[in-house]
């Protein structure tokens, strides 16, 4: 009988959305809805968006801070996640390429480099 070692990964794979860009849903109950990232986790694929997938939580109250429910979001898987095209507003993919000695991202619908 084979005893299955602790597998962990050796490296994250590499992302196409980072902090900052703006991002539409295309998948979900959120379906259609378009924010920026505000955070994200690439061991386990998830970023944070604003405005979207918002949760309730529940919080109890402290010395410094009053108790309640309060609204804010949660993690969305990044496969549901598409860019949005800076010329048109659309979904698109993204690229690399290399401009001036330095590597770039653009949209590949438009050609348009992403900042």
């Amino acid at each position: 009988m084979a005893t299955k070692k602790n597998t962990v990964k050796r490296f994250t794979p590499k992302l196409h959305i980072r902090k900052g860009d703006n991002v539409i849903v295309n998948a979900g109950d959120d379906k259609g809805k378009k924010g920026e990232v505000l955070q994200v986790f690439p061991d386990k694929n998830r970023a944070i968006v604003q405005g979207v997938r918002i949760v309730k939580k529940h919080v109890k109250a402290t010395q410094n801070e009053p108790g309640g429910i309060q609204e804010m979001e949660a993690s969305i898987h990044i496969s549901n996640l598409s860019h949005l095209d800076p010329k048109s507003g659309d979904a698109t993919r993204i690229g690399r390429r290399e401009e001036n000695g330095v590597r770039v991202r653009y949209s590949k619908k438009s050609g348009n480099v992403i900042k």
